[in-house]
């Protein structure tokens, strides 16, 4: 039986002091309502950086792919854009159950302001209203939008990259398995952040991080069973099971040491590395699940964004 770590004596004095500002069960899923409201209680609290004034953003509708309602895309557009750009299909955290578009409103415009290129985020349905593969439907919906729209949207459909963070991260693992057995759109790239990728919750690490403060096992549990709504998984919904990674794009795994997701993100690296597909994983000691967010002026957290953005270039410019 793996023990359970404790945050407060592994983690350094900043990442603790951050740690013990959070309320105790914010991340208790056993109410999800309840989890959501208090979630978003915590981000209006705190203070929203300006976006960088050289990006517009917007919204369009992708039509649904399985007679639901239109699928909501921020779109953020840099000023000046040349003229077949890249771009970047982004796909928030949550655990598929909680967040939306809105709260990544700085990250997407800072990325489109310094890669000049145009990032689309996609707003898809949570779960349990909407179980899988809903999700994984909206974010294709929102992929082959961008692809069908380059034209207007002022970028090339063979220069689009996704990407994602936690449930967005494992999101984007699927709609890139979905893309690539559905034909296209082609992707240049895939930057999964400590994905969510495991339906099964067998590693040690998704047994070490039990405390309600930060994405934990129970929030786990909870999520993927909200999020398959009693349906056997597929490799979209969980791409760790799927047996043939080949001919996915190069990806960009990163997670912490004290993330549950440590573990599982490390297998799914190897395995598209050993499918012959490059994947470059990064390993932060001492991060817990979403650190680079809570302090982003963190030594560590530095080099996070740094290693991304490198990844983010070389996939936009053609060299990943």
């Amino acid at each position: 039986m793996t023990t359970a770590i404790d945050l407060d004596s592994a983690l350094d004095e900043r990442c603790a002091a951050v740690l013990s500002v959070l309320p105790p069960d914010l991340m208790d899923l056993s109410d999800i309502p309840a989890a959501r409201a208090r979630l978003e209680g915590l981000l209006a609290m705190m203070p929203a950086p300006p976006l960088p004034e050289d990006v517009e953003v917007t919204e369009a509708f992708a039509p649904s792919l399985d007679g639901g309602p239109d699928v909501r895309l921020k779109v953020y557009t840099p000023a000046e854009l040349e003229s077949g750009a890249a771009a970047i299909l982004w796909i928030h955290g949550g655990g598929m159950v909680l967040l939306n578009a809105d709260s990544d409103d700085f990250l997407c415009a800072t990325r489109a302001s310094a890669h000049r290129c145009v990032v689309v985020s996609v707003d898809y349905r949570l779960a349990p209203e909407t179980p899988a593969p809903g999700l994984v439907d909206d974010c294709f919906a929102g992929l082959t939008w961008m692809a069908g729209n380059a034209d207007e949207l002022g970028i090339s459909p063979d220069r689009i990259m996704i990407g994602g963070a936690s449930a967005g991260g494992g999101l984007a693992a699927g709609t890139a398995l979905r893309a690539r057995d559905e034909g296209g759109p082609a992707l240049v790239g895939q930057l999964l952040v400590f994905p969510m990728l495991d339906h099964r919750n067998e590693t040690a690490s998704s047994h070490a991080i039990q405390d309600l403060r930060v994405w934990n096992r129970s929030a786990n549990l909870a999520a993927w069973t909200a999020y398959l709504g009693g349906a056997e998984p597929t490799v979209y919904s969980s791409p760790a099971i799927a047996d043939d990674l080949a001919g996915l794009p190069p990806a960009h795994i990163n997670v912490g040491t004290y993330d549950m997701f440590h573990d599982e993100d490390v297998a799914y690296a190897t395995a598209l590395n050993r499918a012959g597909v490059a994947c470059e994983l990064h390993v932060y000691p001492g991060a817990f699940h979403a650190s680079n967010g809570f302090l982003p002026d963190h030594p560590t957290s530095v080099r996070w964004v740094a290693d991304e953005n490198s990844f983010i270039a070389r996939c936009l410019s053609g060299e990943a």
